[in-house]
């Protein structure tokens, strides 16, 4: 019975600790803050795990002020930096107000670079540096972005240095590629001649279409390299292609956490390319 009684009090303060630290990620209960003293007992892989479910819960503010905790907990802790970095991102993609956008995304770009110098020989750190890098860029001027456009080819390739199936890098190069292309000519010249950008005479829409296959084909059932296969034939005017990665993209199942926002996205780019 003394036995009973105390797994059941041990299952209890357990439970406790993750009701804490979840409720001081979202301010506490009823917007009050956790004392702190009441979250030490956690430890740093507990906060990272607890980050994790949150993320495949697709909730990425609560995944974040989690990972964050591990991060302040252990400046250096290489998956609590990329993870962090990943949720900033995601947050940051669909955020209306442009101040809070590039906060996020300088957050993100900041642990992306501790994670790298933390761990500069694993792909996670140097994928999501190319994926923070590229969503700065988006508030850059003209001429900071073919700097940033640079930046973001070599991280990615670094990362598939390391891991030559890492479907993010294949994706933010295909991506990368397609951007690229999507300049117009005058626009591609003036850039490599006078504006340090010699890398983007390197891409071509083969080149898009081929990262992006090989993204989708590691993982087939993550929405978004679908949604941007879709947009990179059609782009390079294969419409029959399109549509069919559009359609894939529809049928996806929801994953991360803006793949409402795709679905959305997919279902009115096909609707325009019929």
């Amino acid at each position: 019975m003394m036995q009973l009684t105390y797994i059941l009090a041990q299952r209890t303060a357990c439970r406790m600790a993750i009701a804490l630290a979840l409720l001081s990620a979202a301010g506490g209960w009823h917007g009050l803050p956790i004392a702190p003293s009441l979250v030490a007992a956690q430890s740093v892989s507990d906060l990272i795990s607890a980050g994790d479910r949150e993320s495949v819960a697709r909730r990425p503010s609560v995944a974040l002020a989690l990972y964050e905790r591990a991060v302040k907990a252990d400046p250096t802790q290489y998956a609590a930096l990329w993870k962090a970095s990943r949720e900033a991102v995601d947050l940051g993609e669909f955020e209306p107000h442009v101040p809070t956008r590039t906060a996020l995304y300088a957050r993100a770009e900041d642990y992306a670079k501790r994670a790298v110098a933390a761990n500069a020989n694993d792909a996670e750190g140097h994928f999501h540096l190319s994926r923070a890098i590229g969503r700065t860029a988006l508030a850059a001027s003209a001429r900071d972005r073919v700097k940033y456009a640079v930046n973001v080819r070599d991280a990615a390739l670094r990362a598939l240095a390391l891991n030559t199936k890492h479907p993010g890098a294949l994706h933010v190069l295909g991506v990368w590629n397609a951007e690229v292309m999507r300049l117009n000519g005058v626009a591609r010249a003036f850039a490599k001649a006078f504006m340090g950008g010699q890398a983007l005479s390197s891409a071509s829409w083969e080149e898009a279409i081929r990262y992006m296959e090989q993204a989708v084909a590691v993982e087939p059932n993550r929405l978004v390299h679908r949604l941007d296969l879709a947009r990179v034939y059609r782009d390079a005017e294969r419409r029959n292609d399109a549509r069919a990665a559009y359609q894939a993209a529809l049928r996806a199942p929801l994953q991360d956490a803006n793949d409402d926002r795709y679905r959305q996205s997919a279902s009115e780019e096909l609707a325009k390319l019929r």
